[in-house]
């Protein structure tokens, strides 16, 4: 796929390679600005339990 990419892009090596850092900024804004916010509310992150040692007799703290 690498070669491809290489391959397919125009002009010589700078070039390419100013190219190549466009298109993995693009494709990054377009990640988090785009796909990111329409999958976070499909994610369980926001669903976690902390509980006190006093919740849990078996752990004691040292004071």
């Amino acid at each position: 796929m690498y070669a491809w990419l290489w391959d397919t892009l125009p002009g010589p090596t700078p070039v390419r390679f100013l190219l190549l850092a466009v298109l993995a900024l693009l494709i990054l804004a377009l990640l988090f600005l785009v796909v990111f916010p329409a999958v976070d509310s499909w994610l369980p992150i926001d669903e976690s339990e902390i509980s006190s040692a006093s919740a849990h007799p078996a752990i004691h703290s040292p004071l």
